[in-house]
């Protein structure tokens, strides 16, 4: 029989994992003991209750904790490649991504993007991803060594502060109510803007290293993380470019499927459409009556559910994206998105004692099925 048949990925924003008694951006933000270990359990749960294999983590600051928490729960390989900064000894920030895997890391490394790109782009030299994209080429089954991404790519916090965006010389007397207002408001299209540029530029530069990558090993991709965006904004919409123009057709269907990226949804519900429409006609085909074929059931109701609410909003911030090796349409292919699941029982039904102290983000995990 064959082993290893399926096996799960999920991506977790820990929100400020920090072991007590450090503090986190502020010296009044530190977990009690109590708080710390709810927490914990809280995490733990969630992996007792779904068991990924592979679990890509945002905002991790207590890198040892998580290892040894991850280790307890039968996580052999754990990795990250960058370190918070620490000021005034416990006050920590700038929180890194991390990775925790059943099966084998046989690779791991901090992405380094092109320089030269950078100053094509127009960017200024200096430019550095906000957190550190992490690589680890994981030895999964039947595909072998995957190169799995995670990513944490800049808020849209605005980059510039209200008293930085006046040109004006130092002030003989107190700014007027609208002054304020007016600074602000500069400083917040400004900063909004190049925040944005910032997280475009991070994927752009990503991808090309991606396709770098996949053209010197041919090695499966998986790209997970906190977006901070819609993957259907225009912003980091070519993550998932799947076109070329000016390209002969031949050429595109033939080599440009292995260097694209599929959003993990869509492949599952693309799966789920077509397993229903099989379903259909089969049924359809051993019944000769028209009423009959009519009445049939409907197709399923397939609604993405937000991984992040703000206010009376909420959008899809979380994402994992796949390589041709995942996606049954591709012929070469060896695993199917058979489910994705969003786990936001904290966010839409939450319960004190039991979410007061988890993530402001839904954790998405996905089911890949060895095809037959």
């Amino acid at each position: 029989m064959v082993k290893n048949t399926q096996f799960k990925i999920a991506t977790f924003n820990l929100f400020n994992y920090l072991e007590p008694p450090n503090a986190y951006y502020d010296f009044e933000k530190i977990y009690t003991a109590e708080q710390w270990a709810r927490k914990q359990r809280w995490i733990v749960d969630y992996l007792n209750e779904y068991v990924p294999d592979v679990v890509g983590f945002q905002e991790v600051f207590s890198i040892e904790s998580l290892k040894a928490l991850m280790a307890q729960q039968g996580y052999t390989y754990f990795a990250v490649v960058d370190t918070p900064e620490v000021i005034d000894d416990f006050i920590f920030k700038r929180p890194v991504v991390a990775i925790a895997s059943k099966f084998e890391i046989v690779d791991i490394t901090a992405v380094k993007h092109n320089t030269e790109l950078v100053e094509m782009l127009g960017l200024n030299s200096n430019f550095t991803f906000s957190r550190k994209v992490l690589r680890a080429t994981i030895k999964l089954p039947h595909v072998g060594n995957t190169d799995c991404y995670v990513v944490h790519f800049k808020s849209k916090r605005a980059m510039i502060e209200s008293d930085e965006s006046t040109t004006s010389s130092a002030k003989t007397e107190p700014p007027s109510s609208e002054k304020n207002i007016i600074d602000t408001l500069k400083a917040n299209v400004a900063g909004s803007w190049g925040s944005t540029i910032q997280r475009g530029s991070e994927a752009t530069l990503l991808m090309i290293e991606m396709i770098a990558r996949r053209e010197t090993t041919q090695q499966p991709m998986v790209l997970m993380g906190d977006f901070n965006n819609d993957l259907a904004d225009g912003v980091l919409s070519h993550l998932l470019t799947n076109t070329l123009r000016f390209a002969p057709a031949f050429d595109v269907k033939t080599y440009l499927a292995k260097y694209c990226l599929n959003d993990a949804w869509q492949l599952f519900k693309t799966l789920k459409m077509s397993q229903f429409t099989a379903h259909n006609t089969q049924q359809n085909a051993g019944s000769h009556a028209d009423a009959q074929q009519s009445n049939g059931p409907s197709a399923p109701l397939l609604n993405r559910s937000p991984t992040h609410y703000y206010g009376t909003s909420s959008t899809v911030l979380d994402y994992i994206l796949l390589s041709c090796e995942f996606d049954p349409s591709y012929d070469d292919s060896f695993y199917e998105v058979s489910d994705y699941h969003t786990y936001d029982r904290h966010l839409i039904n939450p319960e004190y004692e039991r979410d007061d102290l988890t993530t402001d983000h839904a954790v998405v995990s996905i089911t890949l099925t060895l095809r037959s």
